[in-house]
């Protein structure tokens, strides 16, 4: 049976990286391996920094640097690599390149999310050409697939819609009962127009689990560079602790809620076809993973933490003193779907609705725009989310004490409260309870 493994843009940040992944591929003998590759370390930040430059008047010099450097850091892994050898794929990446140049060009007067698309795309594109050329190099027969062509998806940039149907038969018609590595692109695909489109940021756990569910797969590998899944950030929380066990339900949960280890539409596929997901790490593959299964007698076991830093708290209050009624509220929540946000944590009240937001500029000034044109804003930036996932009675309290709570909301399995950043710690501690 196939099995899908999805390496991250940490694991193939440098040549030596590249070099690192190689064993893990080949003592997998099992065929087919299909091996789902993110853009090189940041590259993805880089490109959208190139996009900005490309779209501004005015900033040609700085556009051009920008190309350059990042055309230098992939010529430098790929020297490193391969040297003065034939097998080398510096001609098809300069091609790559030559493609991103034209297409920010083209497309600088574009709508973003389109010029996004068509741009972004090629961090996946240039990654896996070189990788796929080491894997061949080192003798792991490797077949380089172009995603845009396989995840057929509709022409809603940044954030496409599968045509599931479409994609199961192009993967499984050019895949299926393959003998040789299937290599191809995470987090891209493309319409049925042949134009690229993106499913999200971190996207690529998502199409691991797209090529998973149409190939039927055993399971699904994520590399990271992380021994597995953990209870909260181990850089933010000191006593973090790995999750051994994990069902689809609560990893979806905990990924709603803005935990950063699986892209938050990944679980779905695999629940459908009881595919097992495995994290793993790179760099010790021999430690104990963490699995997401259908299990789910585990999932209290520990309180799980989570925080998203740079929110927004909007209120809207009516201006003739009126209830804030479901219509209202259908109203409110109706542009918030229009300016493509996500509510966090939503409070209401008889004459006030709030939303605690992500700041994404483009898109939130967009919403405050239209909601200032019928309502009255009040609006507080600079927040921090905390979100607990099955909290002790009393740890809300203790993670609490020192900042003022702008916002709370809780349930019977999680807990939210809302604190002003400057207020936060760098460094949390997961509280026992009293």
């Amino acid at each position: 049976m196939t099995t899908v493994f999805k390496f991250g843009g940490a694991s193939i940040k440098d040549a030596d990286a590249i070099r690192h992944l190689t064993p893990l591929i080949e003592k997998h003998t099992d065929r087919p391996l299909v091996v789902v590759v993110s853009a090189m370390g940041k590259t993805t930040n880089k490109l959208e920094a190139l996009l900005a430059a490309a779209r501004s008047e005015g900033k040609e010099e700085a556009y051009r640097e920008c190309f350059e450097a990042l055309q230098a850091d992939h010529h430098e892994a790929m020297e490193v690599l391969f040297g003065d050898s034939r097998d080398s794929p510096a001609e098809r990446v300069d091609a790559l390149f030559d493609e991103l140049d034209a297409l920010h060009r083209k497309h600088r007067a574009s709508p973003y999310a389109r010029h996004y698309d068509q741009t972004v795309c090629y961090g996946e594109l240039i990654s896996t050409t070189i990788v796929a050329a080491w894997l061949n190099h080192c003798g792991i027969a490797t077949d380089w697939h172009d995603a845009r062509e396989l995840v057929r998806t509709d022409a809603c940039h940044q954030a496409a819609n599968l045509d599931w149907a479409a994609t199961a038969d192009a993967i499984r018609g050019r895949l299926r009962g393959s003998e040789r590595v299937i290599l191809t692109q995470g987090f891209i695909g493309g319409t049925e127009q042949g134009e690229a489109t993106t499913l999200g940021r971190e996207g690529s756990d998502f199409s691991a689990a797209i090529f998973a569910h149409c190939l039927d797969a055993r399971e699904v590998v994520i590399w990271k560079d992380v021994t597995g899944l953990f209870n909260a950030d181990p850089r933010r929380f000191d006593n973090a602790i790995q999750l051994e066990r994990l069902s689809y339900a609560e990893a979806t949960e905990l990924a709603w809620h803005g935990a950063k280890v699986i892209h938050p539409k990944t679980l779905g596929p695999l629940q459908e076809k009881s595919i097992p997901l495995t994290v793993r790490s790179f760099e010790t593959p021999d430690a104990a993973p963490s699995v997401i299964d259908a299990e789910r007698r585990f999932d209290a076991e520990a309180p799980c933490c989570i925080l998203r830093e740079e929110q927004v708290w909007v209120e809207v209050l009516p201006r003739d003193f009126a209830f804030m009624d479901e219509p209202r509220q259908h109203d409110i929540l109706g542009r918030l779907v229009e300016a493509g946000l996500h509510a966090n944590l939503v409070d209401s009240s008889a004459m006030r609705f709030a939303l605690c937001l992500d700041d994404k500029p483009e898109r939130l000034e967009q919403l405050i725009d239209s909601l200032e044109a019928d309502y009255e804003i009040n609006r507080e930036d600079g927040l921090t989310l905390l979100t607990v996932r099955h909290p002790r009675p009393g740890m809300m309290d203790i993670l609490s004490e020192g900042r003022e709570a702008l916002a709370e909301r809780r349930n019977a399995t999680t807990a939210q409260r809302l604190f002003r950043s400057s207020d936060c710690p760098e460094t949390w501690h997961i509280p026992e309870s009293r």
